[in-house]
């Protein structure tokens, strides 16, 4: 019975060499891990400062290596209501992955127990009886399916690690700016309904103009011809310099290049997104500062998919048809 609460997130034994990163969320999302101090009120200087049960965990994570010498840890970030790390495993196991972290799950349900065994006699109002009530039923600290996302692509591991460093500084801008980074639900443009994050005043503005670089600008280039590509580009940037919000999904190579540079100046744009948020829902590292400084709002007209990976051709077609028709009605 035990086995078969584990679904996992991809198939294979994954016995092999590669890198993993491993992400384990709190049951309800209790802060019981650590407290996020924010020193001067930046969120640069933030940190998290374990509690005894974030420390046990910590160690956990040096044990799994001891334990497994097949596996390496480079680098872990205990957040005050889950923890990532990322394992690299340098030559072929006897077991797969997921029962090496189905065993590190379990050693987790055990530091659960001795931590109850220690605080439940001194809980307070300071701890919700939800915890209490899950801490009696020796309920695991961590939902039941740790997400193991395998990393193969080259950068990948560098963002990464870049991206666990990052964390508490980023919980600190949106406990700091609750505004720009809470999933608003439903809200109304022009009888379409929206999920939005970020700035929603930009929604106000008096010009916009679509960022939606046409298959033939790219041909054209491909063939020796790069003036039409690169004046459209431009033509971009200098109307929002100007003060139009641009609009786009920002899918191609060229629109990404466009919005990099709205992002290096600070200039105010639409993103749409291709899949709804989750209510943990956090910008990518580009975008999130952005969304901190009231410079981007990210909208989706669709319901969030928490299985969706990959974005389709007719899922591009209506991005760029979304961004183009949102110009024309916000410009009214």
């Amino acid at each position: 019975m035990e086995n078969e609460k584990w679904h996992w997130q991809e198939p294979g034994t994954w016995k092999g060499i590669g890198i993993y990163h491993v992400t384990l969320v709190v049951t309800s999302r209790e802060p019981l891990l650590g407290t996020l101090i924010i020193p001067d009120n930046d969120p640069a200087k933030a940190r998290v400062e374990r509690t005894q049960l974030g420390e046990s965990l910590v160690n956990e994570i040096y044990h799994l290596g001891k334990i497994h010498p097949e596996i390496r840890i480079l680098q872990f970030c205990l957040m005050p209501d889950h923890l990532h790390f990322i394992i690299h495993v340098t030559r072929s196991m006897s077991l797969s992955i997921r029962k090496v972290m189905q065993g590190f799950w379990q050693g987790t349900k055990r530091i659960g127990r001795a931590y109850t065994s220690s605080i439940v006699p001194a809980f307070d109002a300071a701890y919700t009886s939800s915890v209490v009530s899950a801490f009696h039923a020796e309920y695991p600290i961590f939902t039941e399916m740790p997400f193991i996302r395998p990393m193969s692509h080259r950068g990948q591991l560098q963002t990464m690690i870049h991206y666990l460093q990052m964390n508490p500084q980023r919980l600190a801008t949106k406990k700091l700016k609750p505004g720009y980074f809470c999933v608003q639900r439903s809200v109304e443009i022009s009888g379409q309904n929206y999920d939005i994050v970020g700035n929603a005043a930009i929604l106000m503005a008096e010009r916009y103009m679509p960022v939606h670089v046409r298959r033939v600008m790219v041909e054209a280039a491909e063939h020796g011809d790069d003036k039409p590509l690169r004046d459209y580009m431009n033509a971009c940037v200098l109307a929002a310099r100007k003060g139009a919000v641009m609009v786009s999904p920002f899918i191609s190579p060229d629109e990404r290049r466009v919005q990099a540079k709205l992002l290096e100046e600070g200039l105010s744009f639409i993103c749409i997104a291709d899949n709804g948020f989750g209510d943990y829902y956090k910008p990518a590292d580009g975008l999130f500062d952005a969304v901190g400084t009231g410079k981007v709002l990210i909208l989706s007209p669709w319901a969030y998919d928490p299985q969706k990976r990959n974005i389709t051709r007719a899922e591009c077609v209506a991005m760029n048809n979304l961004a183009e028709s949102l110009c024309v009605v916000l410009s009214k």
